[in-house]
């Protein structure tokens, strides 16, 4: 993580800290124990205007099914100290089980990174039972320029509004396919309606012209019988 780092432990602590760390499973973050009160601090030398984000997932183990959850009870606090200015604290922040913190290098020189762990609701870090005493850290932390932390920042937005750009991209085809669907939906129904109106047309028309021929055959069947009774 950095140039110089100090655990502050006891030896059996440290040795059931080492014993973790083997039974542990590899992962590409850095991660690291905490047991009791005591805060795990590190020391990183820093430029002036150097920028550090860091995000940390705090996740309770359970020693006897040797089992990591995550306790919402659980707090973290994050304390930074300038150690080259009589340890002038320049962060002081407690959140979650998950969270992150930022700060900048207001001068050239060592600082000192420190998180401890409490629990909501009580001072000690015991409550009635409900923690193991253990907690292991999972920390990422990114050192550099602002500049560049910020450009790295800049390009995932970049990346993110392109994202939304195709999405929203997307959305006007699905809206232009709709409309489409509608007018030959529309046209279709025009058709229909009007292949229907001339059937019926076609139907009335048929119907008149069998009624006039019936009425025809029908006057002229009459003035035949007429005309043969006559004779």
């Amino acid at each position: 993580m950095g140039t110089q780092s100090i655990w502050c432990q006891s030896p059996l602590r440290l040795l059931i800290s080492f014993l973790l760390l083997a039974l542990a499973l590899p992962t590409n973050a850095l991660y690291f124990y905490l047991e009791g009160l005591n805060p795990k601090c590190f020391y990183e030398e820093l430029p002036k205007d150097t920028m550090v984000a860091g995000h940390y997932k705090a996740e309770e183990l359970d020693t006897n099914t040797k089992t990591l959850s995550i306790n919402p009870d659980l707090k973290v606090q994050v304390t930074v100290d300038e150690v080259f200015d009589n340890d002038h604290r320049v962060v002081n922040t407690k959140g979650g089980a998950v969270g992150k913190f930022t700060f900048s290098a207001a001068d050239s020189g060592e600082h000192k990174i420190c998180f401890l762990p409490s629990v909501a609701g009580g001072g000690g870090w015991l409550s009635g039972g409900q923690m193991s005493g253990i907690i292991r850290m999972t920390l990422d932390i990114a050192i550099g320029e602002t500049s560049q932390i910020e450009s790295t920042d800049k390009s995932k937005i970049s990346e993110i509004v392109q994202k939304v750009k195709d999405l929203n991209g997307r959305l006007q085809d699905i809206r232009r396919e709709q409309v489409f669907q509608r007018e030959r939906e529309a046209e279709f129904r025009d058709q229909s309606e009007s292949t229907n109106a001339r059937v019926v047309r076609w139907t009335l028309l048929q119907l008149v012209i069998l009624g006039v021929t019936c009425a025809w055959q029908l006057s002229h069947l009459r003035a035949f019988f007429i005309k043969q009774k006559l004779t």
